[in-house]
């Protein structure tokens, strides 16, 4: 049996309460412990609790010192586009003079720009891109993350994508309906390639399929028609919904039985409230609101409706360069109002709940993944308080140190 002890701890914070979705009261409910231990065994956590209370172990154990250090579930990323060739710095320059999103977009940047860098890049070429990624996100805290396909946009490409994801030990979305590329005439045609072309094979690698359901992407019926293809070929759902109009993602996300709906900048009254009503998880982005100068999320007015809300970075080229759940955290109680234990609560217990893995992430508790980030500060909340700050001291994954 590997043993690995982290002692003397100055604090243990985690949510408290188990289950696959939190929401409401129990979002923010944290338990902290001071003068704390984790006690990891084969991969998994054996015991947690204040370290007069540890008992004397008699086999070898490896020791991690935690003085001056809190130690929080390591951090679920549950949507990034980890997966791509090249950069848009240009685009971040032409919108930093006044240019937009869509109108980048519709001039055959954005998107189709990685698409094309990514489609030249290669196969060896886009899992060193992945591995490189995984790394600046392990170095902020992250221990899981998702990330997607959709720079490809081609049968070879696509699963190329999907297959890097795989290899870097990420939990890999089918992202097949991102952009219509511009071989095809229309998103029609091209859901007709997608589907019949890519979807057999994705199916075998992804774990769920995503759709970019906007103005200048997909409409509801065709979003319909890919997720419904999709579900059938055995992938649980997710939608790309209300980042810039409200176009019918939230009622399809329900009525399909999404796993969530992710960015909800554009989500008005109505919407939150059917999505508070559901079992949908409402992906809250704003680092991807704070790139594009767009206005935030109604995280508040979600949580408060019962909604479960988790949060991610959405990490990408073009609208989020940005790979640390610590500056999510902080942006989420400075910007969306969520207070700190709720910030916590949505990027790893929540977040873990969309990628299917409930009961294995996101606690630091007897029977979970023993995956932990030691946070460089005496308390726990530093994870948001310190904007921007070197607060990750270091990860435990899997019970060793990488």
């Amino acid at each position: 049996m590997t043993r690995l002890l982290v002692r003397d701890l100055a604090q243990l914070a985690t949510p408290a309460a188990p289950g696959s979705q939190l929401r409401g009261a129990a979002l923010g409910e944290v338990e902290v412990i001071e003068d704390a231990f984790v006690l990891c065994a084969d991969g998994k956590i054996e015991a947690v609790g204040r370290i007069r209370d540890l008992p004397l172990l008699e086999d070898d154990v490896e020791e991690l010192d935690g003085r001056g250090r809190c130690a929080i579930p390591g951090l679920v990323d549950c949507h990034t586009h980890a997966c791509f060739a090249g950069d848009r710095v240009e685009e971040f320059a032409l919108r930093a003079s006044g240019a937009t999103y869509e109108e980048l977009h519709a001039g055959g940047g954005g998107i189709l720009s990685t698409v094309r860098a990514t489609r030249a890049a290669g196969e060896a070429a886009l899992r060193e891109s992945v591995e490189r990624h995984r790394g600046w996100m392990l170095a902020q805290g992250t221990t899981t993350f998702e990330a997607k396909s959709g720079y490809g946009l081609d049968r070879d490409t696509e699963l190329a994508q999907l297959r890097a994801i795989a290899a870097a030990g990420g939990v890999p979305t089918w992202l097949g309906a991102h952009a219509v590329p511009p071989e095809f005439g229309s998103a029609d045609a091209y859901l007709d390639f997608a589907l019949a072309e890519a979807l057999p094979e994705a199916a075998q690698i992804a774990e769920a399929a995503d759709v970019f359901l906007e103005r200048g992407a997909f409409d509801a019926e065709q979003a319909r028609r890919y997720l419904e293809a999709c579900a059938a070929a055995g992938l649980a759902l997710r939608l790309h919904g209300d980042q810039f109009t409200e176009a019918g993602a939230i009622p399809l996300a329900v009525e399909l039985g999404a796993r969530s709906v992710d960015h909800l900048e554009a989500a008005g009254p109505e919407g939150v409230e059917t999505i508070a009503a559901s079992d949908v998880t409402a992906v809250l982005l704003p680092a991807s609101a704070l790139f594009l100068d767009r206005p935030m999320a109604p995280a508040r007015a979600l949580v408060d409706a019962g909604a479960a809300v988790a949060l991610a970075t959405d990490f990408n080229p073009g609208s989020a360069f940005c790979e640390s759940l610590p500056i999510v955290c902080s942006l989420a109680c400075t910007q969306l109002h969520l207070s700190p234990a709720e910030a916590l609560t949505a990027c790893t217990v929540n977040a873990a709940h969309v990628l299917g893995r409930a009961g294995r992430k996101g606690r630091l508790a007897p029977g979970y993944d023993a995956d932990i980030v030691l946070l460089d500060a005496p308390d726990w909340r530093y994870l948001a308080y310190h904007l921007g700050g070197d607060v990750v001291a270091g990860t435990v994954v899997g019970g060793a140190v990488p």
